[in-house]
């Protein structure tokens, strides 16, 4: 690609992401809809002024790795310690049923191998902690009873699907699902978990120190994004995702993470926010990048609409995608209508269900179809629930957060 033409094709991505989700979020959706939305819009499937060449994957791979770090830096561990045995009940509930569902629909009902079943399931279990975040505090409702629960499961949600998506890489790239493989990945993530924080919170300490003494700005972003490139290095070395390697450096650097051992590499909150404040301008000037690569990559053209395979695949997908996280909140002693407040915040995608369905499809473990099938899921599993949760706390938001002893038995 000629130096020009490259850059024509960064300012149309970098501007349509822009215009569009600046008009999915005035129309009260999710901003990555809007992006995904200017990806199909510029690519083969609409305009096709854009191809998905190699420069612009490897941008998008950067953007895919600072959403995980941007995630990890997010992610309060406390608060699952907080909200105690009603988020881990909600969480592996809300993981382990649209896995199984998915899987199994996918495997026995249309046939497909039990890889791309798999990754299939793996896509149903995740949940977007931004989107169900943002709601929450759009409906000022961020600190009550059930946002405990919800942004607890939620997190440990993302810890689960992280590792998920580690197997699932381990076997897509390893040949297939055995259990050698899974044995490998386990003992690699678990190592990579154990030392990476540590490692990483030792270098936040020699970069604080950096940063008092430098006379030059920009310190803080140029060692973060070093840090974590060098992590994603790492996962990749060790047979992970690269990205696992971001969400690891994100995790180790949140001012809400906590080692445990001594006081020598204690948190220090005000520092942790610096790095927060200074580096979301790069995160945000990336991800973007990620999301229209997923529309650039769906060729709608060649989806065969005609076909009763893509409307009875993605119809039965969407309901086990939401069925599965509304059960998992029906599993924990609350009233009917907070049961529901938690199962609809924790069923929008978003960019973690992308994620997954991206690596399938660069992986090859999707066809065009079923990647097609997968983002019309991901899609309105994301665009919905908002709109669902606004409606309930519209009608019954002073009963939600409350118990009834008459319904479950529990004493307020």
């Amino acid at each position: 690609m000629e130096t020009q033409t490259f850059f024509l094709y960064l300012l149309g991505i970098l501007l349509s992401a822009r215009v569009f989700a600046e008009l999915a979020v005035r129309l009260k959706a999710p901003a990555v809809i809007g992006e995904l939305i200017a990806g199909v819009v510029l690519g083969p499937s609409l305009l096709g002024w854009i191809e998905p060449v190699q420069v612009i994957k490897l941008l998008a791979e950067i953007g895919i790795i600072l959403l995980l770090f941007e995630v990890g830096l997010e992610t309060d561990v406390t608060r699952l310690a907080r909200s105690g045995a009603k988020s881990v009940a909600v969480a592996i509930s809300g993981f382990v049923l649209p896995f199984l569902l998915g899987y199994a629909a996918s495997r026995w009902i249309f046939g497909l191998d039990a890889l791309t079943a798999a990754f299939i399931g793996g896509t149903l279990t995740a949940t977007s902690i931004g989107i169900t975040v943002r709601v929450l505090a759009d409906l000022n409702r961020q600190r009550s009873h059930e946002a405990q629960v919800i942004l607890g499961a939620a997190v440990l949600d993302d810890v689960l699907g992280v590792l998920l998506l580690a197997l699932l890489y381990e076997f897509s790239v390893g040949g297939g699902v055995s259990l050698v493989n899974f044995g490998k990945v386990l003992l690699f993530v678990s190592t990579f978990f154990v030392l990476a924080p540590a490692s990483a919170k030792i270098m936040s300490l020699v970069i604080r120190r950096f940063d008092k003494k430098s006379e030059i700005p920009g310190l803080i972003p140029t060692a973060i994004v070093s840090l974590v490139l060098f992590f994603a290095w790492l996962a990749h070395a060790i047979g992970a995702p690269e990205l696992l390697g971001g969400f690891a450096a994100g995790l180790a650097l949140s001012r809400r993470f906590f080692l445990p051992f001594g006081t020598a590499l204690h948190s220090n909150p005000i520092f942790s926010e610096r790095i927060e404040r200074q580096m979301k301008p790069i995160v945000h000037l990336f991800t973007p990048i990620f999301f229209v690569m997923v529309g650039l990559s769906l060729n709608l053209r060649e989806v065969d609409w005609g076909s009763g395979f893509i409307w009875s695949f993605s119809m039965l997908l969407l309901a086990v995608a939401v069925l599965g996280k509304l059960a998992s909140a029906f599993l924990v002693r609350e009233t009917t209508l907070t049961r529901l407040a938690i199962g609809f915040s924790m069923i929008p995608r978003g960019e973690v269900g992308l994620i997954f369905a991206e690596l399938g499809r660069v992986s090859g473990i999707f066809t065009n179809d079923v990647y097609a099938g997968m983002i019309i899921v991901i899609a309105l599993t994301t665009v919905l629930p908002p709109f669902a949760l606004k409606w309930l706390y519209s009608r019954h938001g002073q009963n939600i957060g409350k118990r009834n002893p008459g319904e479950d038995g529990e004493v307020q």
